[in-house]
């Protein structure tokens, strides 16, 4: 059979290549950071309905990347792409609904949204799904599917939902508690630079909870933790050099740790 296509289905195809040529122009030029440019072809392309322009688009106006702030804008062009299944769309819709900006705040429609991005595989909307389901905003608390949300993130390296799973596991909350398993999961964390990570897996060094007590292996993980301005860290590590628990005693250093342990908590309540 032959097959043929109408005058104006023509005119809507070549319309649309042309929509997905802007759009991997515009998508280079953002991620360069010519923002001008990559205005210049997103524009069209997000007016033909390309879902992946509508999406950049909207990040722009987001964060006034060549045009004036404008979430209303961003949320809006979010929901074109959100509609069309793109989630990281779906992600950025259910955040501008979480923070009520360009939208009324709605913790039931970021829950709505999160999860559309989450069933696609996107971590950051299961690790945001989690918190949702952990806090109950939006839904029903229940700790047991946040855990589980959590654990899809982890898996896929997110070292927030990897701290949090660890914490689940610590507190016996969603899960069987198991300080094992908190370790294994602070210390993914912490290998990718999660400072609330690296605190935690410290203290589970320093009281022996889930792995064996090694002061020496809980001051380099308070280190790391207080070189990014973690003040209990910092604490911690004041009162390891005082005692001289894994490290050598060096009073110095004690007030070094304390000073800063202070001006952290300072600079948090500023």
């Amino acid at each position: 059979m032959s097959r043929w296509i109408s005058a104006a289905f023509l005119g809507t195809a070549l319309l649309t290549g042309a929509a997905w040529a802007g759009t991997a122009e515009g998508v280079r030029a953002y991620e360069k950071g010519q923002f001008t440019q990559a205005l210049k072809e997103l524009q069209p392309a997000a007016q033909a309905g390309d879902a992946e322009a509508q999406f950049h688009l909207g990040l722009m106006y987001d964060f006034g990347r060549a045009v004036p702030v404008d979430h209303v804008k961003a949320a809006a062009l979010y929901r074109k792409a959100a509609d069309q299944g793109h989630a990281d769309a779906q992600y950025h819709l259910a955040v501008s609904y979480d923070d009520g900006e360009g939208v009324p705040q709605d913790y039931k429609q970021a829950v709505f949204w999160y999860t559309k991005a989450a069933s696609q595989g996107l971590a950051k909307a299961q690790y945001n799904l989690g918190v949702s389901y952990d806090k109950g905003e939006g839904v029903a608390k229940d700790h047991k599917i946040a855990a589980q949300w959590y654990r899809k993130a982890a898996d896929q390296g997110d070292s927030d939902a990897q701290y949090n799973l660890g914490v689940a596991y610590d507190d016996g909350e969603g899960v069987e508690q198991d300080h094992k398993q908190a370790v294994t999961w602070y210390r993914k964390a912490a290998a990718q630079g999660h400072s609330r990570a690296q605190f935690n897996l410290a203290v589970s060094y320093d009281d022996g909870e889930g792995v064996a007590q090694d002061k020496k292996q809980a001051v380099h993980w308070y280190t790391k933790a207080a070189e990014q301005g973690d003040a209990d860290a910092q604490q911690n590590l004041s009162v390891m050099y005082a005692k001289g628990e894994g490290v050598p005693r060096d009073a110095a250093k004690s007030r070094y740790w304390a000073r800063k342990a202070r001006e952290s908590r300072a600079r948090d309540e500023n």
